[in-house]
């Protein structure tokens, strides 16, 4: 199939208006179940070493689960403001753990066996996942879903809450989705001159 020039404008409208969501920016609305196949489809199209598709994807809408991310996020959240200590960080919202309709937890499996491309490292393997990321964000966007990577967060206890296995999963994205009440024209970082 050949894409025109049409097809390549939209795509870069797409990438240039791709936002990093808070959790003040979204609303009440729930996500199809069909819409959701389609963000997860573009993950699973992302390319990958040796075609290995190192990832997995936790779906999260239980509130209970959340609030204990939330926790940990907030105890994070204590140590940074020490660190930067500036108003502006304070009154920064960075995170939408429970605001969002739901949270996405993507995950690199461990190489059990070698793979083509990642003999000498599995770095490989978690780029292809940040790849995936990648398309799963920019697919939300074109479907006007807001998505907010939410790195304030202690991997292990994230882990622990979820019950996953650290000898064979890796974090490497926590997000929160969902519809928003509006975009911001430029990255809000940006506009508080971060």
């Amino acid at each position: 199939m050949r894409f025109s020039s049409f097809y390549s404008g939209i795509l870069l409208d797409i990438i240039k208006n791709r936002r990093d969501i808070r959790g003040n920016r979204f609303i009440k609305k729930e996500i199809s179940q069909d819409t959701l196949n389609m963000i997860f489809e573009a993950f699973h199209y992302a390319p990958s070493v040796g075609y290995s598709q190192p990832w997995k994807i936790i779906v999260l809408k239980n509130l209970e689960i959340r609030k204990k991310i939330f926790d940990i996020f907030n105890k994070e959240n204590n140590k940074a403001k020490a660190i930067f200590n500036t108003k502006v960080y304070n009154e920064l919202k960075l995170e939408g753990i429970l605001e969002s309709v739901v949270n996405i937890v993507v995950l690199f499996e461990k190489f059990k066996k070698p793979v083509l491309g990642s003999l000498h490292s599995d770095k490989f393997g978690k780029y292809s996942v940040v790849c995936a990321i990648e398309n799963m964000w920019l697919m939300a966007r074109s479907l006007n879903i807001g998505m907010g990577w939410i790195s304030i967060l202690d991997e292990d206890k994230v882990l622990d809450v979820l019950k996953v296995d650290k000898d064979r999963f890796e974090l490497i994205g926590y997000f929160a989705l969902g519809y928003v009440d509006f975009f911001y024209e430029d990255s809000e970082l940006k506009m508080l001159n971060w």
